[in-house]
């Protein structure tokens, strides 16, 4: 077992374990850390705990420091450079005359680097346009090109739910979702409702699909669609099945409805 603390650098991205060594943090604290890029700010989201050694991708990167007042005016110089910088390059953009769509720019905390984050149809030749950007910053630069996901996820904005865009708020990864999640839901299969507004298929597609597709629900026999079934008020047919209630709607021969628990209903051989 190690003790670990978990660390985000971006609200709503992945979690990172770091080794907090002799530092005493707790949630919310700031912290500068040791990553692959160099040093970093974040931010504390999980506490101290005991994870098991499969759980950590090694080498376990340590926490150098609790962040003082002078890195968190760092970030905040580093923020009003990022905007200068997006004006910068979006200029360059349109100079190269590159069919590219900036969608946003990272400083690492320590300068060394400077990431331009862009959507494109395909794949772009921005080799001159780095050796521009190169030349104006005097440090080091890298394009990333990122998916419509990924891009509403930096964007945010509000979901035909009427609430913030889950990516962008809480999601720290994207899971996989599909076509058929829908149709288990007996969802309208119309792109317009079942799309996000990144044009994909809805990420909270997901959330209920375990259960009904019956591997949350395994207590209770989940009749089936079109099954004859024997009720307390005589024989039907199942119509409809509500997994997030566990119920199902029965027709019967004279054309009423009635909705039962799934444990009432007794299915014909």
């Amino acid at each position: 077992m190690q003790t670990v603390v978990g660390v985000r650098f971006k609200q709503a991205g992945k979690i990172y374990y770091f080794d907090p060594g002799e530092v005493q943090l707790q949630v919310e604290d700031h912290v500068i850390v040791e990553t692959a890029r160099g040093m970093e700010f974040g931010t504390v989201v999980i506490g101290p705990r005991q994870v098991s050694e499969e759980q950590i991708i090694q080498p376990l990167k340590p926490v150098i420091r609790r962040a003082t007042v002078q890195d968190e005016t760092k970030v905040k110089d580093n923020s009003l450079k990022e905007k200068e910088a997006f004006s910068v390059c979006e200029q360059k953009i349109i100079t190269h005359n590159l069919p590219m769509n900036l969608v946003d720019v990272e400083y690492t905390f320590d300068v060394n680097k400077i990431i331009f984050y862009f959507t494109a149809e395909g794949r772009i030749d921005f080799r001159d346009l780095v050796k521009d950007l190169a030349s104006v910053f005097r440090t080091r630069i890298e394009l990333r090109q990122i998916g419509v996901r990924d891009e509403a996820k930096m964007m945010g904005g509000i979901g035909c739910c009427g609430r913030p865009l889950c990516c962008s708020t809480f999601l720290g990864d994207f899971e996989p979702v599909s076509i058929r999640m829908a149709k288990e839901q007996n969802l309208s299969l119309n792109p317009t409702k079942i799309s996000g507004i990144c044009g994909r298929l809805m990420c909270c597609l997901k959330y209920e699909s375990d259960c009904y597709n019956g591997s949350c629900c395994k207590k209770v026999a989940q009749p089936r669609v079109g099954a004859d079934v024997v009720t307390i008020d005589g024989d039907g047919k199942v119509h409809t099945l509500n997994p997030s209630k566990k119920t199902a709607t029965v027709v019967f021969a004279d054309g009423q409805s009635k909705s039962y628990p799934w444990e009432e209903l007794v299915e014909k051989e």
